[in-house]
C-alpha cells in the first residue's frame, strides 16, 4: 500500500533468506528428476539387453566397432586407404545420354519415332 501512495516498498528482512531456500530446493528437485530419470533409464536399458540377448541382436555401437575392425583388418597390409566403390552412372556420359534418349522415343508416338530416326 506504501508504494500505491510514492513511498517506499516495504522490504522483508527474510527476503534473500527465502530465495536461497527456493533456489536449493528447486536444486534438489532437478536432482531428484535426474536422478529418478536415469534410474528408468538403466531399467530399460537392462531389459533392452535381455532382448538383444534373447534374439542375438547386436548393439550399434559393438556393429560398428566390428565393421571399423574389419577395415582396419582388411588394410593392414596396404600401403593407401582402400578404394571407395564408384557410384553407378559415374564416369561414362556418353551411354548415360544415350539411354536417356532412348527412354523417351520409347513414350513418343509412332509418327514422331519415326521423324526422329531418320535424322
Amino acid at each position: 500500500m506504501g508504494k500505491m501512495l510514492g513511498g517506499e516498498e516495504e522490504k522483508d528482512p527474510d527476503a534473500d533468506r527465502k530465495e536461497e531456500e527456493r533456489q536449493e530446493a528447486l536444486r534438489q528437485q532437478e536432482e531428484e528428476r535426474k536422478a529418478k530419470y536415469s534410474k528408468m533409464e538403466a531399467e530399460r536399458e537392462s531389459v533392452r539387453q535381455g532382448i538383444r540377448d534373447k534374439y542375438g541382436i547386436k548393439k550399434k555401437e559393438e556393429k560398428e566397432a566390428e565393421a571399423q575392425a574389419a577395415m582396419e583388418q582388411a588394410s593392414e597390409g596396404s600401403l593407401t586407404r582402400p578404394k571407395k566403390a564408384i557410384p553407378a552412372g559415374c564416369g561414362d556420359e556418353e551411354e548415360e545420354e544415350e539411354s536417356i534418349v532412348d527412354t523417351v522415343m520409347k513414350f513418343l508416338p509412332g509418327p514422331l519415332q519415326d521423324m526422329f530416326n531418320k535424322k
